[in-house]
């Protein structure tokens, strides 16, 4: 599974971080995706876990070294909604920079309800995304505002990896999330749902994990 973010621009702005210039790209462990109604599970010492709603690209072919994003879209099978769970301090202050400890925690993916086909989705840049916690809403944004389009990461990630059919891109996220100081990170027993037009719903409850869960 590969995964790679592109924050959306009032996203960016939130965080108080320039636009980038060219898109982010971390990976997840597979250990990460579960399914859309599924526990999310804090791990212990997190004081700082956040929801990211974002559109996810699923690669249908092998896709390498594209010659322009002209094409891109014609690598895609499909699409569903990601919730990129991120552990802010993990992130921020233990990956060195890398951000990867804090995108790896295991069940840091929920994906889902559904894969909805390319061609059911005649463009993947006119979608809303929206998500809520505890019922309260949170972001609220459309894929319309993406600082890099699908087309693009696609193109740019084929640069550095050669994606294989099932790889996941996920495209980042919007504005609304506890990172932003405007609401409370995450605890155990809170309740995230998260929505894309065309693509479903999902939701998720939060609980401890404990060393040694399986």
């Amino acid at each position: 599974m590969t995964q790679s973010s592109s924050t959306v621009a009032v996203s960016a702005a939130e965080s108080g971080s320039p636009p980038p210039t060219a898109p982010v790209v971390f990976l997840k462990h597979p250990s990460c995706i579960v399914g859309p109604d599924d526990d999310v599970r804090v791990p212990p010492g997190s004081v700082c876990t956040d929801w990211e709603v974002e559109l996810a690209v699923v690669i249908g072919c092998t896709t390498r070294y594209l010659a322009s994003p002209d094409h891109a879209l014609d690598h895609v099978a499909g699409y569903t909604v990601s919730n990129d769970v991120s552990e802010r301090a993990f992130q921020l202050e233990h990956s060195g920079g890398q951000w990867s400890k804090g995108k790896c925690c295991e069940t840091f993916n929920p994906m889902g309800p559904a894969l909805v086909p390319a061609d059911e989705i005649p463009d993947p840049q006119q979608l809303r995304l929206r998500s809520w916690v505890n019922d309260e809403p949170r972001q609220d944004s459309s894929s319309s505002d993406m600082i890099f389009s699908v087309a693009h990461l696609v193109w740019h990630v084929s640069h550095y990896m050669a994606l294989q059919a099932g790889d996941v891109i996920n495209t980042g996220t919007p504005q609304g999330v506890a990172l932003s100081g405007r609401f409370p990170y995450l605890a155990v027993g809170d309740v995230m749902r998260l929505e894309i037009s065309s693509l479903g719903t999902q939701q998720q409850r939060l609980v401890a994990a404990e060393p040694g869960d399986r």
